[in-house]
């Protein structure tokens, strides 16, 4: 763990989930090691029961390792300094439903502190930016899965964090909202936050994450720039114009004698869900682990 611009480093980190008298039950995560840097967007990929959450909430010290361990911005993720700099959207929120979105909001900015008129002024902020001005002031009993969603998405975003966890943020919501969350991401990475997406929707990562990790039975499979990971190595794609249908039959040199314009000749790339679905095995009946798929 020596990466100076890492937030988020995580070495051999496992966890196993126990019985009442203490037996192993499910191997959740089995020895990840990761780094996040600063200004990143990270995706944590992969099916339910693959170890994404346990992963999120070891990085947060809500969860012990069974082995391993995790840096959270240079410091141990139980370090209470170190938890006012990060945000985290759980996969499932709690909030109290007699509250509004305006209450709620500024419920969490009281807790890290703020003044009465910095939390109007914060508050009033993030609920314009997830959406949820013209519904502001109704009671959160009232809101659909989806609104709730972005509920929680402002208060992760109260303390203008330096690393945000988000964990299925994109659950509940339709396109547009999806896309708002999308941009929403981009727009933190452009201010220097380190983003981490935890998510089974192909999509969503591969329109917004700069590097992936591919997880499957709480093992990591694969990880890296997409780019890279998507690129077809063993083909070569080439992309032409001005040119009749016989010439377009051509090879390249071909193309150039006849007067066309060769516009790029490079690598062609498959989906993140073709090569997420090679990865985990899943074309050729890969088998679930034993224990079933609890280390969600």
């Amino acid at each position: 763990m020596s990466e100076a611009s890492a937030v988020l480093e995580a070495a051999d980190l496992s966890k196993i989930y126990r019985d009442f008298w203490g037996r192993p039950r499910v191997l959740a995560l089995d020895r990840l090691s990761i780094s996040v840097q600063r200004g990143e967007v990270f995706g944590l990929l992969g099916p339910n029961g693959s170890g994404k959450t346990t992963s999120a909430k070891l990085f947060l010290g809500l969860l012990w390792p069974s082995g391993g361990e995790a840096r959270l911005l240079g410091a141990a993720p139980t370090d209470v300094d170190v938890k006012r700099r990060v945000g985290y959207l759980p996969e499932e929120s709690y909030f109290y439903r007699f509250l509004t979105a305006r209450e709620t909001v500024e419920f969490y900015a009281r807790l890290f502190g703020m003044g009465r008129r910095e939390r109007r002024q914060k508050a009033a902020a993030l609920i314009e930016t997830v959406g949820l001005t013209a519904a502001a002031d109704r009671k959160l009993s009232e809101y659909s899965k989806g609104m709730l969603r972005r509920v929680g998405l402002a208060q992760a975003l109260i303390n203008d964090p330096e690393l945000v966890i988000l964990d299925e943020p994109t659950s509940g919501l339709d396109p547009v909202g999806t896309r708002q969350v999308k941009d929403l991401v981009l727009e933190l990475k452009a201010r220097g936050s380190a983003v981490v997406l935890n998510s089974h929707l192909l999509a969503d990562m591969e329109d917004i994450c700069d590097r992936v990790a591919i997880l499957h039975a709480g093992k990591l499979r694969r990880v890296g720039r997409l780019a890279d990971l998507l690129e077809r190595g063993e083909v070569d794609e080439l992309t032409y114009s001005g040119l009749d249908p016989e010439g377009a039959r051509a090879v390249e040199q071909e193309v150039r004698r006849r007067g066309g314009e060769v516009i790029a000749s490079r690598h062609p790339r498959r989906t993140l869900e073709e090569f997420f679905l090679e990865t985990i095995g899943e074309r050729s009946g890969g088998a679930k682990r034993p224990g079933g798929d609890s280390g969600e």
